[in-house]
């Protein structure tokens, strides 16, 4: 594990010279962009983050500054995890199935230096790895070695003082990428793609969790300054599909979009415009259609010269559906109208002939707290409350302005989930965590500001029926993620993994295996680990014989 010294050290040498916070000056790969040429100076050791070298020599501050981290709210009272560890053998109560074989990632914002000014999203992306096989299972976490934390572990300092806010950066951040690489975690190309929507991908060894490329574009392919976090999966052709959006510098209009083959070369592309500069923080794919969600969570660049954060939700802004054709120049683009509403995770898409259908979680107002609503309107958590909604257009028809809208459930809950091998295609199952107010809440821990998130919820369209699985009275859920029975499992068929924290127990954290067809009998196995982990964004499950061998 690595260990942060409490002194701060002044960094002698400048920045290579650089455009914008932003922009490389190269995206040909991790060791030939000017940037990087600065990093290299400071000699960062690689896979540990500790500064050797010519950093040595640099004389400390005149004032020490001691790292301290004051209780956050958002982190329920305890600070961040910060270590770097591999546990051989995890106590395992239970059984684990014998047919699960690979790899359960998973990774999340965990703060490398204190954030007075940040929010839940602004740490460092920190990945973890459950290696299940034989029934055994090792865990392993790494932070990801993007240019800001190697920047900030070399200056032993925080660089980036607000949310995706570059006017607030300290002068020593110029030229280094913002990303954080801390919202979610795929497998492409024999390489994990870790994602934040600021920025490129970096790529990290699946095996080790090594950084691999804190900067990749694609071979070069990738024009935008932006990846967004959730690209989809082609998997009858094995082609990634993405985008960018703000992708020609801050306060943008300008989407771009892509395909990719599974070797990482770039096959198709698009440029596009949105009607308001904002969040886009997913989209959907199917075999015909790409679409958009505008929300109204808006980019305000007048109140980050202010010191606030990149968005604020506008509640004078509708939403805009937008739709194009797969593989075309874009110019095809239709932007259908809907009222205010908050959608920023994709559950399934599916086209039928010319009709295009989404399955996101849906809510009124605003869903983050921490993101200000720009009228002066306090947070409404009910209001913050998402549920299933299927959105739909028929593109045959010309004269249409508007989307449909339908509520699939009445569910509350966020960060839906699907069988991935079947992104861009109908399909029938999904699931998502939901809060069931009809189940207790553990009395030891006193009256809570929230109500856990106490189950995952197995949604079957093709009868609208659900079933779920609740962890108890004294724990909380993360995002949980499919695991198929075996290679050929029929759709929904096999295992949910995920994290549960253990509240009574200061947040202690769990790996949590649940049976698809049994969802109410409780976990098959449970994975214990001796303290609290960062708490997850996303994660993604590699099966054992598309990892690379050791």
């Amino acid at each position: 594990m690595s260990k942060e010294s409490s002194q701060r050290v002044v960094i002698s040498q400048k920045p290579s010279q650089s455009n914008d916070a932003n922009q490389p000056e190269s995206t040909s790969g991790a060791t030939s962009m000017g940037r990087r040429k600065f990093m290299g100076t400071l000699a960062v050791a690689a896979g540990t983050g500790a500064v050797a070298g010519s950093l040595s020599s640099l004389a400390p501050s005149a004032q020490a500054e001691t790292v301290h981290f004051p209780p956050s709210s958002f982190l329920g009272g305890a600070g961040p995890f910060r270590s770097e560890c591999d546990i051989r053998d995890c106590d395992i109560e239970g059984e684990i199935p014998s047919n699960i074989d690979g790899a359960f990632y998973r990774v999340g914002p965990d703060w490398q230096y204190p954030a007075p000014k940040g929010i839940p999203f602004d740490g460092e992306g920190h990945v973890s790895m459950f290696r299940i096989a034989n029934g055994h299972v090792d865990f392993k976490s790494r932070y990801a070695r993007t240019q800001r934390y190697n920047a900030q572990a070399a200056a032993r300092a925080r660089l980036f003082n607000v949310y995706r806010n570059p006017f607030m950066d300290d002068p020593r951040a110029k030229g280094v990428s913002r990303g954080t690489a801390n919202t979610h975690i795929v497998y492409y190309n024999q390489k994990m793609l870790a994602l934040k929507e600021d920025s490129p991908p970096v790529t990290m060894d699946p095996l080790t969790l090594e950084t691999v490329d804190n900067y990749y574009t694609f071979e070069g392919g990738l024009m935008s300054l932006t990846h967004t976090a959730h690209p989809k999966f082609d998997h009858a052709t094995g082609e990634i599909i993405s985008f960018g959006y703000e992708a020609k510098g801050l306060d943008t209009d300008d989407v771009f979009v892509f395909s990719a083959d599974p070797k990482g070369h770039v096959t198709w592309h698009a440029w596009i415009k949105v009607p308001y500069v904002g969040m886009i923080h997913d989209f959907a794919v199917s075999q015909k259609y790409i679409a958009f969600l505008c929300i109204p969570m808006a980019t305000n660049v007048q109140r980050m010269k202010e010191g606030y954060v990149h968005f604020a939700w506008d509640s004078t802004l509708p939403t805009w559906f937008g739709v194009l054709e797969r593989g075309g120049d874009g110019k095809d683009l239709r932007w259908f109208k809907g009222p205010e509403r908050c959608a920023t995770h994709v559950m399934g898409a599916f086209s039928d002939g010319n009709k295009m259908y989404v399955d996101m979680d849906m809510a009124l107002k605003n869903q983050f707290p921490f993101f200000p609503n720009l009228h002066g309107e306090p947070f409404d958590p009910k209001a913050a409350a998402g549920s299933m909604h299927r959105l739909s257009v028929d593109l045959s028809k010309k004269d249409i302005r508007e989307y449909d809208m339908e509520q699939l459930y009445p569910q509350t809950g966020a960060l839906p989930r699907q069988d991935d091998r079947y992104q861009t295609l109908p399909y029938r199952i999904g699931f998502m965590p939901t809060s069931d107010a009809s189940k207790p809440v553990n009395a030891k821990l006193g009256n809570m500001a929230f109500r856990p998130t106490n189950s995952w919820t197995k949604f079957d369209h093709s009868n609208r029926t659900t079933s779920e699985f609740w962890i108890g009275d004294d724990s909380s859920l993360q995002e949980c993620c499919f695991v198929p029975r075996n290679k050929d499992a029929a759709e929904g068929d096999g295992y949910l993994v995920g994290v549960a924290n253990r509240l009574l127990e200061g947040g202690r954290s769990d790996l949590v295996i649940v049976d698809t067809q049994h969802m109410d009998a409780g976990p098959v196995a449970t994975v214990h680990l001796p303290f609290r982990s960062y708490s997850q964004v996303h994660g993604w499950w590699v099966p054992g014989w598309d990892l690379p061998k050791a």
